[in-house]
């Protein structure tokens, strides 16, 4: 399916820029055919805490050539991060969900109950193709429970659901920490206003998954894929929902998606057929080996696939070019995951 020329280049490099790390890649292409590449800036250190922007470039050529980075939000000391961008197609709107903690709080504290603040939810949004973004607005009222600590959007986009009785509802992929328990969990937050209000959806029925992404398949269900902390089998966990992300059943280990506790993307590729696409680390022992696979049935069983890069890496997120070739955006380097955020353009070899 895949096919052999592909493209590959560097949008960021850590140590440049201004900024010491580029960590958790997001892709979203816009309403025009613009492709939007969304990174943390990590100002001081490759840490998850501390002083972060949110950072985008924008290609108007299908991946050919990119803008300078723009900063979408930086809050000056504080740590502005996972991005779940998603694209509402009736309206043209760009949707930005976003997490938010004071740069001095540690995740450990935060989980605990003892930080200073806790862990917020913002969400902006650009009305001109990414090019500028509203001032963000703190949601988290609306998205997040009193006795969730810990939280964090995607990272990776959201969809818009396209068929059946929840069209156009936008579904942003999520996960938390319950205070009482520490127990952890995927969810969905969504909206059925074209992103002017967000509400929560529904968890998966069991913990021990966090990072996840959310994919509509052809039956009109929608399948959820999660990183995984499952102790017997290092490998993905999938649930389903039969109502637009109210509610989840059917939580299982794929074990054909092997991953050494990371997160992944995960992609619908048209409606003219069930092909799913899914990239990670395919390594049940440590972050290399980024991966791109196919599923030809919904994703139930992964036929095909294509490395990226055998080295160190790590997150992702794949999105469909206007002109049908795949993008992944992920993070790699020869000594350590995090010296690259690396674009990739896939073509999908045609039928002879």
């Amino acid at each position: 399916m895949f096919a052999k020329n592909i493209k590959q280049i560097d949008l960021w490099t850590s140590g440049e820029g201004g900024y010491d790390t580029y960590r958790i890649p997001a892709l979203a292409v816009t309403k025009q055919g613009t492709i939007l590449a969304f990174s943390e800036g990590r100002k001081q250190n490759r840490s998850d805490t501390g002083d972060i922007a949110m950072l985008v470039k924008r290609s108007n050529d299908n991946g050919t050539t990119w803008s300078e980075q723009a900063i979408v939000w930086d809050d000056l000391g504080h740590t502005c991060g996972n991005p779940s961008p998603v694209v509402d197609t009736t309206t043209g709107v760009i949707w930005l969900l976003m997490t938010w903690n004071r740069g001095d709080d540690h995740e450990r504290d935060i989980v605990k109950g003892t930080s200073i603040d806790t862990r917020r939810v913002f969400v902006t949004s650009s009305t001109d193709d990414g090019m500028t973004w509203t001032e963000p607005q703190d949601i988290t009222d609306d998205v997040k429970l009193a006795n969730w600590t810990w939280y964090a959007t995607g990272p990776g986009h959201g969809i818009q659901i396209e068929q059946g009785d929840y069209a156009g509802r936008l579904v942003i992929p999520c996960d938390h920490i319950e205070a009482e328990t520490h127990k952890y969990y995927s969810h969905v937050i969504y909206s059925d206003d074209h992103g002017q209000s967000w509400r929560l959806g529904g968890r998966s029925p069991q913990d021990q998954v966090n990072e996840c992404e959310v994919v509509e398949l052809t039956d009109g269900k929608l399948m959820l894929n999660m990183r995984s902390y499952a102790e017997d089998k290092r490998a993905r966990q999938v649930t389903i929902s039969n109502d637009g992300g109210m509610t989840w059943t059917q939580q299982h280990i794929d074990q054909q998606l092997i991953e050494p506790i990371c997160q992944a993307s995960i992609c619908r590729y048209g409606w003219n057929d069930k092909i799913i696409l899914f990239a990670n680390p395919a390594s049940d022992e440590k972050r290399v080996n980024m991966t791109l696979r196919a599923s030809l049935d919904d994703g139930q069983t992964w036929s095909e696939q294509v490395t990226l890069f055998e080295r160190h890496s790590a997150y992702s997120d794949i999105a469909v070019c206007a002109d049908n070739r795949i993008a992944c955006l992920y993070e790699c380097g020869e000594d350590n995951p995090y010296e690259y955020l690396r674009f990739a353009l896939i073509d999908i070899k045609k039928d002879e």
